[in-house]
């Protein structure tokens, strides 16, 4: 769900310089977005019909800009890498995986890494992609 709404945010505000990714640290080979998280992202009507889960390897560490973890745990399993930081560092909570839990639970986590999308690109980007009034210019 991170990549699709952290993706629809960035082209909303009109960051053309920035992509995501999603990676797992413990992915199930040939597993797919779960049904919940699915009925999340339609439920905010975005494409997520390209998403792989896919296992978060060393390169792709090594060629981000960043890294952003949803807990400090996750984080603490990264913690040679200077480019990679918890949820909490950056949005003040963490974003506890909802596997294994009802709708309602997915729901509140999509509605909590939309809130964390505003304090990322805030943080990563600021000045940038804020609704600017007519004819005022946007800062590169």
């Amino acid at each position: 769900m991170a990549e699709a709404i952290f993706r629809a945010e960035i082209k909303k505000r009109k960051i053309t310089y920035v992509d995501s990714a999603s990676a797992g640290i413990f992915v199930r080979e040939g597993s797919a977005i779960s049904e919940y998280s699915a009925a999340c992202l339609r439920a905010r009507e975005l494409d997520f019909s390209k998403f792989v889960p896919r296992q978060l390897k060393h390169k792709m560490i090594e060629n981000s800009f960043a890294v952003i973890c949803m807990t400090p745990d996750q984080k603490e399993l990264l913690n040679s890498f200077d480019n990679v930081y918890s949820m909490e560092e950056i949005a003040g909570f963490s974003i506890p995986d909802p596997y294994g839990k009802d709708f309602s639970a997915y729901k509140e986590t999509a509605q909590r890494i939309s809130v964390a999308c505003d304090k990322i690109i805030a943080r990563f980007f600021p000045g940038e992609g804020k609704s600017n009034a007519p004819g005022q210019k946007r800062n590169k």
